[in-house]
């Protein structure tokens, strides 16, 4: 409380009245950087070249009916955490299936990719722990790292030289290295062989975050880690709302990692578990994923298309070999114009902007999947001629 004499100076404010000028301070600031994001319902009838259903499962009528027959046998909801009553028969069938998969002792499952990576960083390190992540990993390891308040530097991307570098400098007894497998806005994948590498000659651990590799990526769909064991890469946290068509997300590796992070991960103990449902409905699709390669060469034949095609176009393509292609427009103005030319014909992608990305590289992310036909890729691709002759048309 400010001094008697102070009172005429001092403005009071309804503490309502603060936090209303707070949020409105937020929102103009974003509005006047034009970067002010709105939610909308996608219409049925859209052409969807902006999710990440890679291998087309969300709409494959197996899961779907396996993820009716979950709810119908064990409940619409588990009811409860995972240590308390909510962890069924179903979880535990899929934690299993998902270790055997990935080569790994045991997985355990969490409600989003963002708590797993949330969870097992806040788990693992503390202030006396150095982290060391790639400059373009996704914002739940950031996050994660911060939340567990320990040293974090970040490495150039892909650079395992300037890894290296950072790494020889620090005195931590427990280092951690961390990347994506598969980025997420740029498409291109992490040197895992060259990260375990460098992990091994300082006495790190390597956690990869494979979200948008599992399934896609690899002989047998089992990501960039792919022959990659434990010993290389300890801790692999893969998603299941991607390949895998569901929700939810898991971490596997050796049994006292994961019991460690069964015991100390905020995220996973104090959460409902997954619904039953879902776990029912990923158990399915893990079971097509690993029976039906065809399924992801008809993947790569699209993406193969679509980087021929948009080459011949003269396309500002990335260099990507994954099922994420981005267009590098550099502008923020010229990517929401270019989105919205694609969705005056019913074609969605991702208008990709400054905070995601730097200043500078703003970016149409593109994705494909299994599910997109031949007749779907000619349609996007006249989408974006038009999208050129509209520019041509203003600048001449």
């Amino acid at each position: 409380m400010p001094a008697p004499s102070a009172w005429r100076t001092w403005r009071w404010m309804p503490v309502s009245d603060a936090w209303h000028e707070r949020l409105a301070s937020a929102r103009d600031e974003r509005q006047h950087q034009h970067r002010w994001r709105n939610r909308r319902v996608m219409p049925s009838a859209t052409l969807d070249f902006a999710g990440n259903d890679y291998l087309g499962l969300a709409q494959e009528p197996r899961v779907q009916n396996a993820q009716a027959e979950g709810a119908r046998r064990f409940g619409a909801g588990a009811g409860a955490s995972h240590l308390v009553s909510g962890h069924l028969g179903i979880h535990e069938a899929l934690e299993a299936a998902l270790a055997e998969w990935t080569g790994r002792e045991r997985a355990l499952l969490f409600s989003t990719g963002y708590m797993a990576n949330l969870g097992v960083l806040q788990s693992l390190a503390d202030a006396h722990t150095a982290i060391f992540q790639d400059r373009l990993n996704h914002a739940s390891l950031l996050d994660g790292a911060t939340l567990s308040g320990a040293r974090s530097r970040r490495y150039h991307h892909r650079d395992g030289d300037d890894l290296q570098r950072l790494m020889a400098r620090s005195t931590a007894t427990h280092k951690l290295v961390v990347s994506d497998g598969v980025f997420s806005m740029d498409g291109d994948v992490a040197d895992i062989a060259t990260l375990a590498r460098v992990s091994r000659q300082h006495g790190a651990w390597l956690m990869i975050d494979d979200a948008h590799g599992l399934g896609v990526l690899g002989g047998n769909g089992r990501g960039c880690v792919e022959g990659v064991t434990s010993e290389d890469v300890p801790i692999l946290v893969g998603t299941l709302g991607k390949a895998l068509g569901t929700a939810g997300a898991f971490v596997a590796g050796d049994a006292a990692l994961i019991e460690h992070i069964t015991q100390f991960a905020r995220s996973y103990v104090y959460t409902t578990a997954q619904p039953p449902g879902i776990a029912a409905a990923t158990l399915e699709a893990l079971s097509i994923v690993r029976r039906e390669p065809q399924r992801r060469q008809q993947l790569f034949q699209h993406i193969d298309t679509f980087r021929r095609e948009a080459q011949l176009l003269d396309l500002p393509l990335a260099h990507s070999a994954t099922p994420i292609q981005p267009l590098m427009l550099g502008s923020e103005a010229r990517v929401m114009a270019w989105a919205a030319t694609l969705e005056q014909r019913g074609i969605s992608v991702g208008a990709i902007r400054p905070p995601t990305v730097p200043k500078g590289e703003a970016r149409l992310r593109i994705t494909l999947s299994a599910r997109h036909t031949e007749a779907d890729l000619d349609r996007l691709l006249e989408g974006l001629r038009a999208c050129q002759r509209e520019e041509a048309a203003c600048h001449a």
